[in-house]
């Protein structure tokens, strides 16, 4: 496995994988393109065998001291191997911040378990974050540097 730059090449591969790891919460394709074309936008896919079977996208926000992880995706069939941590890594040297944030459903256990393997805490929790009134929990993690 290898981690690359993903472009606007990969739409329709992310758009697809976007649908298969988060169903009714999967961003829009216009939101896609956005993370894709932007020019701050940290972007990269994991890349086995010439497939892309993962992705993550953050959003450094230098003035701010900190950047968020907006999305990260893997593959069903290439998860809990440790795909989506070396995802996370990437893109938190790619922001090139102090302090690295993300947003995860209170019910989405395997992530969570994942980011706080990987350092993360739980800040603070927003109420009715996601669309269907699901709380999300707010992590954050000092990055070295």
């Amino acid at each position: 496995m290898e981690i690359t730059k993903a472009s606007i090449l990969d739409l329709n591969t992310l758009h697809k994988l976007e649908k298969e790891s988060f169903g009714k919460d999967a961003w829009s394709l216009f939101d896609l393109i956005a993370m894709l074309t932007m020019p701050e936008v940290v972007r990269l896919k994991a890349v086995d065998d010439n497939q892309m079977i993962g992705f993550v996208g953050g959003d450094p926000r230098p003035s701010q001291g900190w950047g968020w992880v907006a999305t990260i995706a893997v593959d069903l069939r290439y998860r809990r191997r440790g795909v989506g941590h070396a995802l996370l890594r990437a893109c938190e040297k790619s922001l090139g911040v102090p302090r690295s944030r993300l947003t995860v459903r209170l019910s989405n256990h395997v992530a969570i378990s994942m980011y706080e393997k990987e350092g993360y805490v739980t800040t603070d929790l927003w109420k009715g974050y996601y669309d269907d009134g699901e709380d999300g929990m707010v992590m954050e993690k000092e990055l070295e540097r």
